[in-house]
């Protein structure tokens, strides 16, 4: 599958601070405002320990997680991984499970805002009430992802002051001999505790389901997440700690209302108060993200045909609505039929089977050696710690007992039943593993290196990428006669050869080879030959311009017709180090999507000189071009040399049209009346000079 038409795309709109909100608030819920009395039931006071164990088979998962992310940021998160790494039956397995486990957190947070409510309403039915507030989250999500994220940051502020009193306050008054029995359980007891306290966490893995609406999500997802779990583990330990340190152990187990009766204990009535004020928020925060996160889910799989395609529509606000009704139906299933304590032990016995399989994705993925997966951050102590991550949720699970297992079992069957009966007939797709097997001699699956070029292209370029650098000293070929495909590659091969002493017959061979093969791209009248190349230190790039066109013989083993005949009008010849096989994709991921906006060719064909076929593909946000004349706001730089200007840092002047010809500048060249400028830098400088000589 190729990347997505931008009509069919989510929309980009949730920033560093949405992410921290989601990931936040949606973990701070539940674990900390219900969970804690039913865990005290059961390990006593070691409910801070139990917490601090639950976290450990997380780690490595919400890692790999994140490098998954910032590798394929698309809607769905933990499915969209486990297909695209392990194909799609393991892909509707995680799918529909996470999808079920997010509606069961959602389910388990309605209660917990019930109970709350309760303590000021009796009368309120508490599952009525779950089922009515689903709705209304559901509608607010029915607005959009920005409307939710900003729904997040509100509830969340709100929430932080609140625990923040909570906190500071109730440590003051920890009587240290509700302690006096913390290591009198057995190590089973506390164990099977953590395994069902992993739901507390769950809020943090959500966001990667909607990586596909983050902007810059290489950077803004492991910052936003990264801040999140620092946050919740303080939270839940100081928080636990008050809980058991204030409230006799003997009302605090099985309360369903463990923060308001230590808020009780500190503060009164009052203290509740404030204390269900932030519940409320709490809940309902992770209600709103529960249902965004988990409408995602249906949206991935629909779109790879594994459910329904009634599914992918998007609403006015580019939500997905049916996806978004089918999520809430199934929460309010999961409220109709558990108990609370059901429900934590189903959710975190699924998810620690997702976490296990997460980290056996990251080691598919890189074992696969597919170039184009290309995350922005990357996992540490591989494949250690990843196998450690495979293994301890395994393990935890068993500890939970017969029951969730059982369930974990059903799933699998209902996940295999539904691949073998809907999804296999519609699924032309397999995943990385099958790269893999490559490595073995056995099979390969070629169109996920595609789609994930597609994702690269979609994702653009990262902040150290050289591109405008590459485009601005880029040879330019400029051809305005009947030639040949071999001749023009011979002419760039021997520009590039004074760049690269010794290679021309190398470049000569893989650029012809290579691209007759259709291993290069060749598309909308333009063919994008590219080579990587050992012991080099910088990318260079040769444009050409072939006014009457060159024609390409294609001869594609994959195509029912292998030779085809391709005329081109512009070629974009492109060599970068060995080293680095991510930066070459990303560079030309960003030529790809240049070429292929609406009107390229023709300001391609119709470009009067080298500098203005330079501008066509430099990034607006990223260069500048200003004429220098007396009457105009640049007529200060009129017979200054270059190094005697004061540009904004990191903005530097590369290319100079005067009277006809394109010069390169060096530093004494003196600026002439009437010279055309192109000034490429990074976007905080280029928008201080736009706003000097351009704007207005």
């Amino acid at each position: 599958m190729s990347a997505l038409k931008k009509a069919h795309r989510l929309k980009k709109e949730l920033s560093l601070l949405d992410v921290y909100a989601i990931a936040t608030a949606t973990t701070i819920s539940g674990g900390f405002f219900l969970l804690p009395g039913l865990i005290a039931a059961r390990a006593g006071s070691t409910v801070p320990l139990v917490y601090l164990i639950a976290v450990i088979p997380l780690i490595p998962a919400l890692l790999s997680m994140i490098e998954l992310s910032t590798a394929m940021p698309k809607a769905g998160g933990l499915y969209y991984f486990l297909d695209r790494s392990m194909g799609p039956l393991i892909g509707t397995i995680g799918g529909l499970g996470t999808w079920l486990a997010l509606a069961l957190k959602t389910a388990f947070a309605l209660i917990g805002m019930g109970a709350y409510l309760e303590l000021f309403f009796p009368e309120l039915p508490l599952q009525p009430l779950a089922v009515g507030l689903a709705l209304l989250f559901g509608a607010i999500n029915l607005l959009g992802a920005k409307k939710t994220g900003i729904f997040q940051v509100i509830l969340l502020v709100g929430l932080l002051l609140i625990l923040g009193w909570f906190s500071i306050s109730g440590m003051v008054q920890i009587e240290s001999h509700h302690f006096a029995n913390f290591f009198s359980g057995s190590f089973h007891v506390i164990f099977s505790s953590a395994g069902m306290a992993v739901v507390s966490y769950v809020g943090l893995t959500k966001i990667a389901s909607v990586a596909e609406e983050v902007k810059n999500p290489e950077k803004t997802l492991p910052l936003g997440i990264f801040l999140a779990l620092g946050t919740v583990i303080v939270i839940y330990e100081v928080g636990t700690a008050v809980m058991v340190g204030i409230v006799p152990l003997e009302t605090l187990s099985g309360d369903l209302t463990p923060a308001a009766s230590a808020a009780n204990f500190l503060s009164g009535s009052t203290g509740a108060l404030f204390i269900t004020i932030a519940a409320i928020l709490s809940f309902s925060a992770v209600a709103n993200a529960g249902i965004l996160s988990g409408s995602r889910y249906p949206l991935a799989m629909s779109r790879d045909h594994i459910l329904p395609n009634f599914f992918r529509s998007l609403g006015k606000n580019r939500a997905p609505q049916k996806a978004i009704y089918a999520t809430v139906v199934l929460i309010v299933l999961c409220l109709v039929l558990f108990d609370p304590t059901k429900i934590a032990k189903l959710g975190s016995a699924f998810l620690l089977l997702i976490f296990s399989l997460i980290c056996l994705a990251i080691i598919v993925m890189r074992e696969s050696h597919i170039e184009s997966y290309d995350p922005g951050y990357r996992s540490p102590l591989y494949p250690w710690m990843h196998l450690f991550g495979i293994i301890a949720p395994l393990w935890l699970i068993g500890e939970m007992g017969w029951f969730p297992t059982l369930f974990i079992f059903s799933l699998l069957t209902v996940g295999i039943v539904w691949y073998i009966v809907y999804a296999r007939k519609r699924v032309v797709r397999n995943g990385a593993i099958f790269h893999v097997f490559a490595r073995l001699g056995k099979h390969r699956y070629t169109d996920l290196d595609t789609e994930l070029r597609g994702i690269l292209q979609e994702k653009g370029l990262r902040d150290q990428d050289p591109f405008d650098a590459i485009i601005a000293s880029a040879t330019l070929l400029d051809i305005h006669t009947e030639t040949t495909f071999e001749e023009v590659v011979k002419k760039a091969a021997a520009r590039l050869d004074k760049h690269f002493p010794g290679r021309y017959e190398i470049l000569v061979k893989n650029f012809i080879q290579e691209t007759r093969a259709g291993a290069n791209p060749v598309t909308h009248g333009v063919a994008l030959p590219h080579i990587r190349l050992a012991d080099i230190q910088h990318p260079q790039l040769v444009m050409v311009r072939a006014l009457q066109g060159i024609q390409i013989d294609i001869d594609d083993q994959y195509l029912a017709d292998h030779h085809q005949l391709k005329r081109v009008y512009a070629l974009f010849f492109l060599v970068s180090p060995e080293e680095d096989p991510g930066q070459h994709l990303r560079i030309l991921a960003q030529i790809a999507t240049h070429v292929e906006t609406e009107n390229f060719m023709e300001q391609w064909l119709s470009a009067k000189n080298e500098q203005e076929m330079k501008e066509i593909l430099l990034r607006d946000e990223h260069f500048l071009s200003v004429t220098v004349q007396t009457n105009g706001k640049a007529s200060q730089f009129i017979d200054r040399s270059i190094q005697e200007l004061e540009l904004p840092e990191n903005c530097l002047i590369v290319l100079i049209h005067r009277n006809g010809n394109v010069l390169v500048p060096r530093g004494n060249t003196q600026l002439l009346n009437g010279d055309r400028l192109t000034i490429i830098g990074d976007k905080k400088g280029i928008r201080k000079l736009y706003d000097q000589y351009q704007k207005g």
